[in-house]
């Protein structure tokens, strides 16, 4: 599946082009899984407070996956509102997705992404619609971990390498 934006704005004051939206795809697609990033993923509380969380995610298929302990408040909150934000810095790039987060327990989607987990050297292993592995942030609590899809309806980038620019993209 492709996920191209059906929309762009340019942000930047100083004069820069808009940024095409393969620029930051291609850097989640080639940064993800085997370069050290932290992702941020925010979600809303059942009385409307905000939590940000960091987590281990990849980038496959057009699409950014990641993992969250049954019972922790990131999968709690996205249980009841799966609305979210997702926050990284890529290389030379500060990125922000925005969309829905849902959970994801076919076992061939499992095993594929646990597959590029396991290629940048989390251990995952396809377990009761979740993951289990060796270790795991000591903040995820028991597995299985559930997975998570984001479905992406916009995303903000800020460039902090040549070529400059700040874009929006909807999709």
């Amino acid at each position: 599946m492709t996920n191209e934006p059906i929309s762009t704005r340019n942000l930047d004051r100083d004069g820069h082009d808009e940024l095409p939206w393969s620029r930051p795809r291609d850097l989640l697609a080639t940064q993800t899984p085997g370069e050290d990033l932290t992702f941020f993923v925010a979600t809303v509380r059942p009385d409307g407070r905000p939590h940000s969380a960091g987590v281990g995610a990849i980038w496959v298929d057009d699409a950014l996956w990641f993992v969250g302990g049954p019972g922790t408040r990131r999968s709690r909150n996205l249980a009841a509102n799966p609305s979210c934000s997702v926050s990284v810095r890529l290389r030379g790039l500060d990125l922000v997705l925005e969309g829905e987060a849902r959970r994801v327990d076919n076992a061939d989607t499992l095993e594929r992404i646990a597959a590029v987990y396991r290629s940048g050297g989390w251990p995952a292993v396809v377990e009761n619609g979740g993951y289990t592995a060796a270790f795991m942030a000591p903040s995820a609590g028991p597995a299985p971990w559930h997975l998570y899809r984001l479905t992406l309806r916009t995303a903000f980038g800020v460039a902090c390498a040549e070529p400059y620019g700040a874009t929006r993209w909807d999709f």
